[in-house]
């Protein structure tokens, strides 16, 4: 048998991946489900909606923090729980995509527990940079709910992974921003043609800024590594 005929034509993905988008590809079967009637009976077409009740990250958990000093621990996990859960399989569906593909790439050059870092601290950090400003900014606070914040805070990771090598290059480095700029253009695109799709672009753009200063500190060799690819000449 010749080398290599054994091997799969498909590169496996890390562990750390699948444990990401795995929850999410549950949680749709499970709805799926229940939409069908399989599941809950005649309630399981609502179990969409129960489930985004249940998971939601509602901006006044962290506004009552700030405000009154007053934590809800009981509630915490929702900032853990909002990226899972999604309006739509096809909301869902790109997540996923997005997960995969941009995940794949991310944990080449960061360690698994690194990867979880940058998803979840991009997810709580756009949910809190949301929560932050829809008040200063007059918008009526609503759900977070989908795991685009964290998406973008791979985008953002991957965004500095080609921002340093092309530093290393001494070549323009904002061809780096390029991707992150065809997301933004592609939801303005989208938003243009089926109607406003809410103000979550903002803790999408915030996850996409902590994913990429995440990255510092999080690649692997810390903020040395980073400094020494960008110096390299």
């Amino acid at each position: 048998m010749r080398p290599g005929l054994t091997q799969s034509p498909i590169n496996p993905l890390p562990p750390v991946i699948w444990l990401l988008a795995l929850p999410i590809i549950a949680v749709e079967a499970v709805l799926a489900l229940g939409s069908a009637g399989f599941i809950g009976g005649a309630q399981g077409v609502g179990l969409r909606l129960d489930a985004i009740r249940f998971a939601a990250f509602p901006p006044e958990l962290a506004q009552r923090v700030w405000q009154v000093g007053v934590v809800d621990f009981g509630q915490l996990y929702r900032a853990f729980s909002f990226p899972f859960v999604h309006v739509s399989l096809t909301h869902a569906l790109f997540v996923v995509v997005f997960t995969l593909a941009l995940g794949n790439m991310v944990a080449q050059n960061f360690r698994p527990a690194a990867v979880l870092a940058l998803f979840f601290g991009s997810a709580i950090g756009g949910a809190l940079v949301y929560a932050a400003v829809i008040g200063p900014l007059g918008i009526r606070p609503t759900l977070l709910i989908g795991g685009y914040p964290a998406v973008y805070g791979l985008v953002g990771a991957f965004t500095f992974l080609l921002w340093t090598r092309l530093a290393a290059k001494n070549a323009n480095r904002m061809r780096a921003f390029l991707l992150i700029g065809m997301l933004l253009l592609f939801q303005l695109v989208f938003g243009l043609l089926y109607g406003p799709q809410g103000h979550g672009w903002i803790a999408e753009v915030a996850g996409f800024a902590v994913g990429f200063g995440l990255s510092f500190l999080l690649v692997d060799g810390g903020m040395a590594r980073a400094l020494r690819q960008i110096r390299a000449r």
